[in-house]
């Protein structure tokens, strides 16, 4: 048997040896967790809501498609690493044009497999998410184990992963101007907007409610990105004072700080929902969506009581918060990801929502 060249080393003492990919001189420390997607990695690694974390894919077998030139979500993949039961370098796809390992080496990503990514995924679940190291396997175990257990996770993610300066997309014969606030956003998400018929102009996540006013748009769009919603303090005064004045659509991130600038309160869960087969009720029609998720944070429920906010969605695993309203102050949110790619696509409505709201306040 080829002899293993890496490991992940847990906070909770435990290791696994396997093969490394990607990155392979790249010795990294994050959080670990875990998705169930089928497919998607290539959507999975791109995404800025994955910064300084490692993910576990709990399907077993990654890389068969490859990579393409079209489907990624962010232009600088910023995902801490990749953990795989089996990874696949020869891909099959009239599409592709790089391998897994490839655009991982390329963005210094590191990636490991071979290890038993059930047991790994079990211990999420049972002890919630965690610190892990992946480094070269002759690294010894008490030195790896004491870097990880001391290791920070950051709190500075989103201000890294926004952009820093305005930029824009438009589409032709467009009907309305979107000012979408950059948190980490999803190019996906842009894609909708202007497929619905609007401009999209892109903010960092400081931008003050006096420079958003001064572009005119018809609604402020907040987007998902990493961390702690709580320490986005910009993002979340930023909403406190724009809160009534243009209509406002927020996804993940965006619906949680919404969430917080009307007093509702967020919380870390213990391993979060990251996948493409979550069910979430719609408590205004009673119909259930199979949706896309990646977070670690929630609404609580209960703290929504004191707050103008409605709760219309529910997470049918779990009963935790998945959207919030309010319409006299036009606005509202979802926790899950409406522009989901691949898919589903059973929540693609809320970006007609947002739409007929800036019809009806054009009006």
């Amino acid at each position: 048997m080829k002899p293993y060249d890496k490991k992940i080393v847990l906070e909770n003492g435990k290791e696994f040896y396997g093969y490394g990919f990607g990155a392979a001189d790249v010795t990294a420390v994050n959080e670990i967790v875990f998705n169930t997607s089928m497919v998607g990695y290539q959507e999975i690694i791109s995404d800025p809501s994955y910064t300084d974390q490692m993910v576990c894919m709990t399907y077993p077998l990654i890389g068969n498609y490859g990579i393409n030139d079209e489907d990624f979500e962010t232009r600088v993949p910023t995902m801490g690493g990749l953990i795989v039961r089996e990874y696949n370098d020869l891909p099959s796809n009239f599409r592709y044009t790089k391998t897994l390992s490839e655009i991982l080496a390329e963005y210094d990503i590191p990636g490991i497999s071979g290890v038993d990514t059930r047991m790994i995924t079990r211990i999420i679940r049972n002890e919630g998410s965690q610190k892990v190291m992946i480094c070269d396997a002759d690294k010894p175990y008490e030195e790896a184990l004491k870097e990880v257990r001391e290791y920070v996770i950051p709190t500075d993610m989103v201000s890294r992963v926004s952009c820093k300066s305005r930029w824009y997309s438009r589409t032709p014969n467009h009907k309305f101007d979107v000012v979408a606030v950059d948190c980490g956003i999803k190019l996906n998400i842009i894609r909708k907007l202007n497929e619905k018929g609007c401009n999209v102009t892109v903010v960092p996540y400081n931008t003050t409610a006096e420079e958003v006013l001064k572009l005119k748009p018809d609604g402020l769009f907040l987007s998902n990105g990493p961390g702690d919603p709580e320490y986005v303090t910009p993002v979340i005064e930023l909403v406190k004072s724009l809160s009534g004045q243009l209509p406002i659509f927020g996804i993940c991130l965006g619906h949680q700080m919404i969430s917080l600038a009307h007093g509702a309160k967020t919380f870390k869960m213990k391993f979060g929902h990251r996948g493409g087969n979550h069910p979430v009720m719609n408590l205004e029609t009673g119909k259930i969506e199979i949706t896309s998720q990646n977070h670690s944070y929630a609404v609580s429920i209960d703290s929504l009581k004191d707050t103008p906010l409605t709760l219309t969605h529910k997470n049918l695993l779990d009963d935790t918060a998945e959207g919030v309203e309010c319409k006299e102050k036009k606005l509202f949110s979802v926790q899950y990801h409406p522009e989901s790619a691949p898919g589903p696509q059973d929540s693609a409505y809320l970006f007609d929502k947002f739409i007929n709201m800036m019809k009806k306040e054009a009006e």
